[in-house]
């Protein structure tokens, strides 16, 4: 363990022509973290990783692997693994000939390399495959991708959109790969599953139009953005509920569908009290009553539509 982060971001910014990927992104990734790097398609993810990996010069701002400033001659990448959003593989090479060849490319010593394919394809699910990669399915190839990012015992391993275009079998086996990962490196996780980010996560970052919206760990962004959601359901009378609370101050949002009334609480300690009082005062007759906490999208829904306001002004 190091006191350095092994992911350091200052004032980030890239610009393409007059297009703005990214935007004065400053983070920093703690050491043992699963770090989710959360944003919609266009957000600038996989441009902060291009400027990570070397593959892109900022604009602006500073960005430093392991302690070292990232760029393409940058030595610290040897302690980095890495998984582009599209991995390209020799096809007619089978699984431990392609881990094989990646080791070699670290100067691996042989010896240790056996071992260390044997380890990478057990933890992958890859033991005993003799398909070459070309027969491979989309969920095998983003396995075999994880595998060739640790070959090298990184310290830290970055990962690009390694779930998209996967079907629920794909994504489960590579979030298992990716949770057992976590157990012996760092992990930064670039991604729009907001699924996949409360799955495996313990820290997340949100990013959109290049801007850097919040980072915290999940815990605490639950706290800090979580307003509880009421969902009322009446056996008459619901319409006439829902314009009632939409007035309250408590209320944040209101939405009545087929009898059920959905309340955003902005202070949910006064709604729990004054929703039954509602109720009763007009001797409406109750169905049912829920309360849930906001999930992971929820919040980013809320911050993603703030942050388009906000940059629509400016």
């Amino acid at each position: 363990m190091t006191d350095l982060p092994p992911i350091e971001i200052r004032g980030l910014t890239k610009r393409f022509g007059q297009a703005l990927a990214v935007d004065s992104l400053t983070l920093a990734v703690p050491e043992g973290s699963v770090f989710g790097f959360l944003g919609p398609n266009g957000a600038g993810k996989t441009t902060t990783i291009r400027v990570l990996m070397g593959l892109a010069n900022p604009t602006a701002g500073e960005v430093r692997l392991l302690g070292e400033v990232a760029g393409p001659a940058c030595p610290a990448k040897r302690l980095v693994g890495f998984l582009p959003d599209v991995p390209a593989f020799y096809g007619w090479m089978t699984g431990p000939e392609y881990l094989r060849f990646a080791g070699d490319l670290f100067g691996l010593e042989r010896s240790a390399l056996k071992k260390r394919v044997g380890e990478l394809l057990d933890l992958t699910g890859l033991t005993g495959v003799k398909t070459r990669i070309g027969g491979y399915s989309r969920g095998m190839k983003q396995r075999l991708g994880l595998a060739q990012a640790l070959v090298n015992e990184p310290r830290l391993v970055i990962l690009d959109e390694p779930t998209s275009a996967l079907d629920p079998i794909g994504r489960h086996e590579v979030l298992e790969t990716i949770q057992a990962m976590a157990q012996r490196t760092t992990v930064f996780f670039s991604t729009h599953i907001l699924a996949d980010v409360e799955r495996v996560c313990d820290r997340v970052a949100i990013l959109d139009q290049g801007r850097l919206l919040a980072e915290d760990t999940m815990v605490a962004l639950k706290a800090r953005y979580s307003r509880p959601i009421f969902k009322v359901r009446l056996a008459a009378g619901s319409e006439e509920f829902a314009q009632t609370a939409s007035q309250a101050k408590w209320a944040e949002k209101v939405e009545s569908l087929e009898g059920e009334v959905r309340i955003l609480a902005r202070d949910g300690e006064t709604a729990k009290v004054e929703i039954p009082r509602l109720i009763g005062s007009r001797g409406l007759a109750l169905e049912g009553f829920e309360i849930s906490e906001p999930t992971l999208e929820d919040i980013f829904l809320k911050l993603v539509g703030e942050g388009k306001a906000s940059h629509a002004r400016s």
